[in-house]
């Protein structure tokens, strides 16, 4: 009897591009709305974590924390938070795309306008269907804006930074910034809960789940694949 070997389809893998690269590219009347419809739906799905109340993800943690200590609503925090991390980049030699300079400011607004229009629901169970959702909705958010090919975010663009600055492994640095982050966040007065742990666990793998299904396919950059 002949041995059937099964194959895994290895995982999705986004190209690297300058940010010049990433505008000479092509398709950008796709990508630039799935761009903007992806930041808007992040800071949406961020509101809806927020509201929510049973705990945000490491960086909003921060987030609300900082909005607690000073007169800036929590999407200006995020705002400014993101244009400090791009200061941050200019050391490690990290040149902002498109898509992070728009990160910056879009999902601010987004949060900030999701949080006007929602109010925490009355009920555990409404609640935690809010999360849920919120997680879910960021995670293809996430992949939206990712799929464009335009650009870390500010946040990612400093682990992927300290990385090729130190050599150090993506685990290694990614875990202790976001520790860091949610420490800082939780002294702050922000909330970490339930939702901190959902969060963790499930965003990975929704967002590797979503991120194949709406990657733009780019124009090829070697004559024989065009």
């Amino acid at each position: 009897m002949p041995t059937l070997l099964r194959t895994r389809r290895a995982p999705y893998q986004p190209p690297v591009l300058t940010p010049l690269e990433q505008l000479r590219a092509g398709r950008l009347t796709r990508r630039v709305p799935q761009l903007l419809f992806g930041l808007v739906l992040y800071g949406w799905s961020m509101a809806m974590q927020v509201e929510a109340v049973l705990g945000l993800d490491p960086w909003d943690v921060l987030h609300q924390g900082i909005a607690r200590q000073v007169p800036l609503t929590f999407g200006q925090v995020v705002i400014v938070v993101g244009a400090v991390l791009l200061l941050l980049w200019i050391p490690l030699k990290q040149w902002p795309g498109l898509g992070t300079v728009l990160n910056v400011i879009v999902i601010g607004l987004a949060a900030d306008a999701g949080l006007a229009v929602m109010s925490e629901p009355d009920s555990l169970v409404a609640r935690f269907a809010l999360l849920i959702s919120g997680v879910v909705l960021n995670g293809l958010a996430g992949a939206l804006y990712i799929g464009t090919h335009l650009g870390p975010g500010p946040r990612d663009g400093l682990w992927l930074g300290v990385v090729r600055k130190t050599g150090l492994s993506v685990r290694v640095i990614r875990t202790g910034v976001e520790v860091t982050v949610l420490a800082a966040g939780f002294l702050l007065g922000g909330t970490v809960g339930l939702g901190t742990v959902v969060y963790a666990l499930a965003i990975g793998p929704i967002v590797q789940f979503f991120l194949p299904l709406v990657s733009v396919r780019l124009r090829s950059r070697t004559p024989s694949e065009s």
